[in-house]
């Protein structure tokens, strides 16, 4: 793989998941990644033990290397000025500075754009805030779980009409890493932007608005006939080649055959349904789209009477868009991912094997290989004396509380 980013120094003042899974991958495709920690806990994610729908646990915090791989750790007191001059002094030989904290924890620790700016007025300064860095909830802490996924309309759209409790998200940190993948691009724009023109811009991410993204198309419908999207209950789509049914063995088969008509008669002699070719209720676009109630009842006998691995078989040749409905864990074993380096293994700090999914993008195609997240302070030394403290300096701060 190219490293796109080789070269380029980024340092994070942040935890959890949204805005350190930026750096993530901007790590994975080369960029050298400075974070700062918590001087005695590191970064939250450390001490997480739930996150409120599954236990977190195991040999290796997998939620934590997801968002920290191939990062230089610095415990450090930013409440401390001998703290916060090593920041500054980070500072000075950084591309771009990242952090996820709320705008008045930024002015009190004195690192907002103008205080790291004065240290290095070329950096690239790139803020994650659940809301947006402007309005009255600006300054108030988020989730994605409430911004990304609740707040944005997600949540709403993806709940049946006859369930009372809205949807709850897929899995932890859902929102936080289409919002990481969503900073990561802005950051290597605003880095080409510079590039051609030397100047450099303060970048805003939000999970809000990023969910509104996500939902952008929804909102946009939403808007222009006036109604909130909602999740349909199966079969009252307007094209039965449009939705999930289920096989015998309980498995979802998924089809998105946008052109019914131009499918239709192939796909009803696959299934051994010929007979629903020349319905006349099935005859043509119109037609179908009036009966697709009628159709759906048809298929989901017919596909409800087999297995998934009949299915498969006969499917493999069809020409329209389909798929299985997968686990999270058959997508980890799914060939298609294995091929094209979805999947990567690593190695913890501590020798543990496991897995992890990899970065999106990749460059002459080759996938970026993952690698593990830092311990706490790791780097600490490695990075103080890069900035030119000798020994003695270092012990003296370690002495006062201000590095780990």
């Amino acid at each position: 793989m190219t490293a796109v980013m080789k070269g380029v120094r980024i340092l994070e003042v942040a935890e959890h998941t949204f805005v350190p899974a930026a750096s993530a991958l901007l790590a994975d495709w080369g960029a050298e990644v400075i974070k700062i920690e918590h001087v005695e806990r590191g970064d939250a994610m450390r001490g997480l033990a739930s996150t409120g729908t599954a236990l977190v646990g195991g040999p290796v915090h997998v939620l934590l290397e997801h968002s920290n791989r191939h990062k230089k750790s610095l415990a450090l007191d930013l409440k401390s000025e001998e703290g916060v001059d090593i920041v500054y002094r980070l500072a000075a030989t950084s591309d771009v500075f990242l952090t996820n904290k709320l705008p008045s924890v930024r002015a009190k620790l004195k690192i907002d754009v103008e205080h790291i700016r004065a240290h290095n007025p070329n950096i690239i300064y790139a803020r994650g805030t659940g809301q947006g860095e402007r309005g009255a909830d600006a300054d108030r802490g988020s989730y994605d779980f409430l911004s990304f996924w609740a707040r944005a309309g997600i949540g709403h759209a993806l709940t049946h009409d006859d369930t009372e409790s809205m949807t709850l998200p897929p899995g932890p940190g859902f929102g936080d890493s289409i919002g990481g993948l969503t900073i990561a691009g802005g950051i290597m724009g605003a880095l080409f932007h510079r590039e051609r023109t030397g100047e450099a811009t303060v970048l805003d991410v939000s999970l809000l608005g990023v969910g509104m993204w996500a939902q952008g198309q929804a909102i946009a419908l939403s808007q222009q006939h006036g109604f909130a999207m909602r999740q349909p209950p199966a079969g009252r789509t307007s094209n039965p080649l449009v939705g999930v049914y289920t096989t015998s063995d309980s498995r979802s088969l998924v089809f998105s055959c946008l052109q019914a008509m131009r499918y239709w008669p192939e796909f009803c002699q696959i299934i051994d349904r010929p007979d629903l070719v020349s319905d006349p209720r099935f005859a043509d676009h119109a037609s179908i789209s009036a009966n697709a109630g009628a159709a759906y009842e048809e298929l989901s006998a017919t596909l409800g009477a087999r297995p998934l691995a009949e299915w498969r078989e006969r499917l493999a040749a069809f020409s329209g868009q389909w798929a299985v409905g997968q686990s999270t864990l058959e997508v980890a074993q799914d060939p298609q991912a294995l091929d094209n380096g979805y999947i990567q293994d690593v190695v913890s700090a501590n020798g543990t094997e496991f897995t992890l999914v990899g970065a999106p993008v990749q460059y002459d195609e080759t996938p970026a290989a993952a690698g593990r997240a830092p311990e706490l302070n790791e780097h600490g030394d490695e990075v103080l004396q890069s900035l030119g403290l000798d020994w003695d300096a270092i012990l003296d701060l370690k002495i006062k509380g201000v590095v780990a």
